[in-house]
Order: structure tokens, then C-alpha cells, then sequence
């Protein structure tokens, strides 16, 4: 990830203080014995009343009383756990929803996948995947009964524009981002798959409007807290604290109109973000794309001609063009993809092209 989101409080984080709510005050103390019922809710009036209004009322939407319906079912099937295996979801509870920690991959945070859950829990891990895959959807979140209380995502996506300025993915740095100007919105990827991952498909820290690309072509349900060989870190959408990705591109001849990726070589750094840097090319992509852009007649080639054309063919020292394009991509790195512009033509003019 080439820099982090900047976190927005809104009123819809309310939907993850229900859901915190929903876990343990009702079902985790569902080994109790109580009848399920809006009593059980009195600690959360806002939530008791669309509870009440999902169950019980003659008007409520199809989509509400299935989410009334999921809500008792994982309740009865909660209640005949011990009190070990209470603790130990949990456990998984806290840790899925703490992305701080599992993107450090913190050893202390104990991450739960659906898979794992179904290997003592088939039937409570199925009824989870049925309530929480279904949960991040406008059949359920526009409801009048539940955006009263919750508010609205588009609103919550106008909030985020306005603290976020940027409209250049910080997940690739090639694709923009829907701005204000837009009458459509991006869609939020659920940066630990919901499709994997019970608990958070609501928790906004979970959440990042990502472009196209990034969401729907090369991530989808990649996992950035696990590969093959388990646990690994990955950079936090969120992180408070900002990083700086280094890229030093190499070419392997000076014949850029016959260039293709395997005669691009690409190192990415600091040392120390290693893992996060392995981590966020094997999940959107990023080397591939990296090298498609710059073997692009309207990417990487036609910033060369670009100089060639307009600099050294008047007589001006392509040496120039560059300093320059160093100070722009320092103050503005994501402008013109200005962080891959100048790695490439820096390359350019060390095998000779300039």
C-alpha cells in the first residue's frame, strides 16, 4: 500500500457497536438459559426498538426478520457451549475486529476464518457465515428501521472524501478513486474477506473504498493476513503512522519499443516493510501492473517520447526534464504517477536511452 486512508468516525460505525453488542451481551451469554426475546436487548434501546420492529412488527421487510431470524438462530446454537469455548470466541471476536494488531500480525491476536471455526463448530460456523456474509448489503443497511439509527454509507463515503483528498488508489497508485464530483460512489473492499472471515464485515477499519481494479480484479478474496506458509504482516489501511515505499526499476536493454515485463526488473523498499511489501504485491497484483504500465504505448513509452520529443529534439538536456520531475514527484508522487514515472525514466537514462 503506497500511503494509509485517514480513519473517519461516522455514525455508521453504530452498526459495529450493535453487532458488539448482539455478541456479547446476547449470544455469548446464551449458555444462561434465557428465552430469546427485545428483552434481552434493554442494554441498547436503539437497537432493542429495530429488533423489536424486525421481529414483531406486521410492516417488517423480508431482509429484517432474516436478520431477526439469524440473530435467535446463532443464539440457540450458542447456548449450549462451556465456558471455554465462550472464551475462545472471544478471543477470535476481539482479534478478527483489532486490524491494528492483525496487520502486525501481533501474536498475541488470535484470527478466526470460517474454516477454522467449522472444525469443532460446522453447524454455528455455517449460521455465522449465513449472518455475517449478508450483513454488508443495501437490502439490510437501507432499511428505514435500521438507517434511522445507523445512517447512510453514501453519506459515509462523502464524509471520507473530506478528510481523504487524495484520488489516486492508495492500494496501487495507478487507479483513481470516485470523488465528489462523482454521482456514483467506490465500492468499500472488505480488506479481510468477508468471504473468509466472520466478525468484521461491518467494522469500517475493515473497510476501504479501493479502486476497480485493486477490489474486483486482483484482489477479490485474496487474504493479506495469511498465504500458504500461515500468518503474515500486511500494511494497515489505517495506519496512524505513514510509510514511504521505495521503487528502483531496472531495465534489461535499451530497445524500449521492444520492452516487455520480463525485461523490467522492479525492487521495492525499505528493508524494513519487507514482508508488508510481499504482502501487498502477491495481493492486488502490483509487480504485474507495475511493469503492464510501463510497457504501455500510453504509459511508460510515451513518457519517454515525451522527453525525447519535446526536450532533446529542442535541444534541451533531458537532465533537466528529470530534475524537475524529481521535485514534482516529491511534493506530488501519485500525480501522473509521478512515484513510477521517475524509477522508469531514471532507468531509461542509466542504460543510455536519454
Amino acid at each position: 500500500m503506497l500511503f494509509p486512508y485517514i480513519y473517519v468516525p461516522h455514525q455508521m460505525e453504530k452498526m459495529q457497536a450493535f453487532i458488539d453488542f448482539i455478541f456479547y451481551e446476547v449470544w455469548c451469554r446464551a449458555p444462561i438459559g434465557l428465552v430469546f426475546h427485545p428483552d434481552l436487548f434493554d442494554g441498547d434501546p436503539d437497537l432493542k426498538e429495530v429488533m423489536s420492529e424486525f421481529g414483531f412488527s406486521a410492516r417488517a421487510a423480508k431482509r429484517g426478520r432474516a436478520f431477526y431470524k439469524d440473530v435467535k438462530a446463532i443464539y440457540d446454537l450458542f447456548a449450549p457451549l462451556s465456558p471455554q469455548e465462550i472464551d475462545q470466541f472471544k478471543q477470535w471476536f476481539q482479534g478478527n475486529n483489532d486490524l491494528e494488531k492483525v496487520c502486525a500480525n501481533d501474536p498475541v491476536v488470535q484470527l478466526a476464518r470460517y474454516a477454522d471455526i467449522a472444525v469443532a463448530h460446522e453447524a454455528l460456523g455455517d449460521q455465522l457465515a449465513t449472518f455475517f456474509k449478508g450483513l454488508y448489503s443495501p437490502s439490510l443497511l437501507g432499511l428505514a428501521a435500521l438507517r434511522a439509527k445507523i445512517g447512510d454509507i453514501d453519506n459515509h463515503y462523502q464524509t471520507f472524501l473530506q478528510t481523504n483528498k487524495a484520488r489516486e488508489c492508495p492500494f496501487c497508485g495507478i487507479g483513481d478513486i470516485k470523488g465528489e464530483h462523482h454521482s456514483k460512489r467506490e465500492a468499500y473492499d472488505h480488506y479481510l474477506p468477508k468471504a473468509l472471515y466472520p466478525f468484521n464485515s461491518i467494522n469500517f477499519r475493515n473497510l476501504a473504498p479501493a479502486c476497480h481494479e485493486c477490489n474486483s480484479t486482483y484482489k477479490l478474496s485474496k487474504d493479506p493476513a495469511h498465504n500458504q506458509a500461515g500468518r503474515r504482516k500486511a500494511f494497515n489501511p489505517y495506519a496512524v503512522a505513514s510509510h514511504s515505499v521505495q521503487l528502483q526499476v531496472t531495465l534489461q536493454h535499451a530497445d524500449i519499443g521492444k520492452l516487455t515485463p520480463a525485461d523490467i526488473n522492479l525492487q521495492f523498499g525499505p528493508a524494513a516493510l519487507t514482508e508488508e511489501l510481499d504482502t501487498w504485491k502477491d495481493v492486488y497484483g502490483i509487480e504485474e501492473r507495475y511493469k503492464a504500465k510501463l510497457c504501455g504505448e500510453n504509459d511508460g513509452k510515451y513518457w519517454l517520447m515525451q522527453v525525447l520529443d519535446e526536450w532533446k529534439e529542442d535541444g534541451r538536456d533531458p537532465a533537466d526534464f528529470l530534475r524537475a520531475l524529481a521535485r514534482h514527484a516529491q511534493k506530488r508522487p501519485y500525480a501522473e504517477c509521478n512515484f513510477l514515472k521517475k524509477p522508469f525514466l531514471d532507468a531509461c537514462q542509466q542504460i543510455g536511452v536519454l
